[in-house]
């Protein structure tokens, strides 16, 4: 099989899980205007670029606009040079912000969760002053197995990030698209496609109990290979994939 053919087998895998997850999980309607969170990464890249061609189909009719926000603090650096020009391939519109945060010492919260907090603001902010009434993140099926280990090993609950959660404190929906794929797909695509990688890399995102779980869960893959569809199935059955 020539690299041109497994480009375009991978590339469908991911289209129809991608579609599978906004069918089984109500994730897109006709009328919606959603902002698409753009780190820099592989994920939110994909995620972009499988948004506007699916925006391009005329049912449900929707349209996109991205963000991506840089922190003034923290030392990690994206090209934006490169997003914009990502972005406008696309056909979709992105904003810039840039923020930043103020840690205290005598402040419990760590860096990850302020810097998460300060970004999360910036973006339901810019979706309300645009009309967006989503909000679409890149997590796939990966982040969102870890995250639920993650809850149990450190929180005594069995809760994640759901595919589809409705706020209640603001007229928006968090939803994730991504949410069936597999994290070695998204890396193998990137890589087919030439993705930019990002300059430099968030100094905290190795110091952190996701990288243990990681590790955990590698193991638990090694021992049973379909573990991610037994936790997921699990997920599912407790109604944790939709709040």
């Amino acid at each position: 099989m020539s690299q041109q053919d497994k480009e375009i087998k991978l590339k469908q895998k991911i289209i129809r899980r991608f579609h599978k997850a906004l069918s089984r999980y109500d994730l897109i309607a006709d009328g919606d205007k959603i902002l698409v969170g753009v780190s820099g990464g592989k994920d939110s890249l994909c995620l972009l670029e499988m948004m506007a061609m699916r925006m391009k189909i005329q049912r449900p009719a929707f349209t996109v606009e991205a963000v991506h926000i840089r922190m003034s603090n923290i030392q990690y650096e994206t090209d934006t040079k490169y997003l914009q020009t990502f972005a406008e391939e696309c056909g979709v519109p992105i904003h810039i912000v840039t923020t930043g945060f103020e840690k205290q010492e005598n402040s419990r919260k760590p860096s990850c969760f302020l810097c998460s907090w300060h970004r999360r603001k910036q973006m339901f902010n810019l979706a309300q002053e645009l009309g967006c009434n989503k909000i679409a993140l890149g997590h796939h099926m990966d982040d969102i197995i870890h995250t639920a280990l993650m809850n149990q090993f450190f929180q005594g609950q069995f809760a994640t990030m759901p595919a589809k959660l409705t706020m209640k404190k603001m007229p928006l929906t968090i939803i994730r698209p991504l949410c069936m794929e597999i994290e070695s797909d998204i890396a193998l695509y990137a890589r087919m496609r030439g993705y930019e990688k990002q300059v430099k890399l968030c100094p905290f995102e190795t110091a952190s109990h996701r990288s243990d779980i990681r590790k955990i869960y590698e193991e638990a893959e090694r021992i049973n290979p379909e573990v991610r569809y037994s936790i997921w199935n699990a997920l599912e059955t407790a109604g944790k994939l939709i709040e």
